[in-house]
């Protein structure tokens, strides 16, 4: 009963709303990119770019306009969203070129950009154009009121898995102590209104657990009625407090669209879609459950036994993920912690012996990102190795030299510097041995 209620026709109002909605944010983050110069930054002027380990060929191109174009054309494919014009094209294209994108500048990485990913994915198999759309004017076919009730469950199972994971990762010393969220707020006393207020303690320890007890509970009151529209006014507040203080881009607003999923599909249909006709969907036969349906049933538990999966992957590693970094990425570990340090290169030939300063050859914040993650500090000694070969050194050695430090926590050697990295194969899916982590 309960899986053939998933395939029940339901109101698709909120997909339609979420979809609009989407789409102009799409627009505004890829636009915005252009505008505020993050594409200028992070993809024109680095001369080395820290791409998705085996993904070293996904580069962006040398001259110096080709990424706003780029970046042009996924606002275009945004605007095509938000109008459900060619939405599917649209949406694909631009899940495409975000894609590469994430993929060709780790430096700046973060979960939100991995979201995105996932929301587009989602937002590509639904019929979220089916109505109030150029399409649907245009193809008759396309038109629906209704959309199947698992539609509107996956981005719900999806919130679920973000802010749960969210909540768990915050137990730890780092941010219940009120250690990063204080340097945090060091720096933004000259916010105006709010910068003498992020200064105070008791501002702190409130951002600290109110932020552990909203993610791990704001689903929850989001799903019953009674708790609704307070929860939706709390997660309001929520948002636009960490868009104003943490400055996340469009992820704050994301989440708020998303909250149209928790109100019922007939107060979404009466205030945003009033000459949308009134259907008792409830009194519709449950439809029988066929092949095509029990593929989709088993493709969507493959996916959030993986989604669940990636979370609690670092368990599966030696080592503290906090200092490793093992099993970081794509965990939904977000705002947790800062890392820091110094680190340089020790290069040997037949010949001679000299020492790199990766701020030669890297942005300031590529440089400030390198000691603290393995990843990066792997993957620019391979550059290094593969710059000196070409340049007529020979078979280099390539070692690491530095510190880390986790927050304010005292210094630690990361990678061990008698290790030549040139030689070592990057461990996927196992502790890497060179990675080191402070005596506990």
């Amino acid at each position: 009963m309960w899986l053939k209620k998933q395939f029940q026709p339901v109101d698709n109002a909120p997909l339609i709303l979420f979809r609009i909605v989407f789409g102009f944010l799409l627009f505004a983050e890829t636009f915005g990119a252009i505008l505020t110069g993050w594409v200028r930054r992070v993809l024109i002027e680095p001369e080395f770019t820290f791409t998705l380990i085996g993904f070293n060929w996904l580069q962006p191109p040398d001259d110096n306009y080709s990424m706003y174009i780029y970046f042009g054309v996924m606002a275009l494919c945004g605007i095509g969203v938000m109008l459900g014009f060619y939405y599917r094209a649209s949406l694909a294209m631009f899940t495409i070129l975000w894609t590469c994108v994430y993929w060709m500048q780790k430096t700046s990485y973060n979960n939100h950009y991995y979201f995105l990913i996932l929301l587009c994915v989602f937002m590509l198999i639904v019929p979220a154009h089916a109505y109030a759309s150029l399409d649907a004017r245009r193809k008759n076919s396309v038109v629906s009121t209704t959309c199947p009730r698992w539609c509107i469950n996956i981005f719900i199972l999806q919130m679920w898995i973000v802010y749960t994971f969210a909540a768990m990762h915050k137990f730890y010393p780092g941010w219940v102590s009120g250690e990063f969220i204080a340097m945090n707020f060091a720096g933004k006393s000259n916010y105006w209104l709010i910068g003498s207020a992020l200064t105070q303690e008791w501002l702190q320890k409130m951002v600290v657990y109110g932020g552990i007890a909203f993610d791990g509970l704001i689903i929850y009151f989001l799903l019953f009625k009674k708790t609704r529209m307070p929860a939706f006014i709390i997660s309001l507040i929520f948002h636009l407090f960490n868009s104003v203080v943490f400055q996340i881009g469009i992820f704050p607003y994301l989440m708020i669209g998303l909250s149209v999923f928790f109100f019922e599909q007939e107060t979404i249909r009466r205030i945003f879609f009033k000459n949308k006709p009134v259907v008792n969907y409830d009194a519709l036969p449950l439809p029988n459950l066929g092949a095509r349906s029990l593929a989709t049933c088993l493709l969507m538990l493959a996916y959030f036994s993986f989604q669940i999966y990636l979370p609690l992957r670092h368990h599966l590693y030696k080592g503290d993920v906090f200092y490793t970094e093992e099993g970081h990425r794509l965990a939904w570990r977000m705002m947790l912690r800062y890392k820091s340090g110094r680190l340089n290169y020790n290069i040997t030939s037949q010949d001679s012996t000299w020492v790199v300063k990766p701020r030669d050859f890297l942005t300031r914040k590529q440089a400030a990102a390198l000691p603290g993650k393995p990843d990066l500090v792997w993957q620019f000694a391979q550059y290094l190795d593969k710059k000196y070969k070409k340049e007529g050194f020979g078979d280099v050695e390539v070692r690491a030299e530095g510190y880390a430090k986790l927050n304010n926590q005292p210094k630690f050697q990361l990678v061990d510097s008698s290790v030549d990295l040139s030689k070592v194969k990057w461990q996927s899916l196992k502790h890497a041995d060179w990675i080191l982590e402070p005596d506990k």
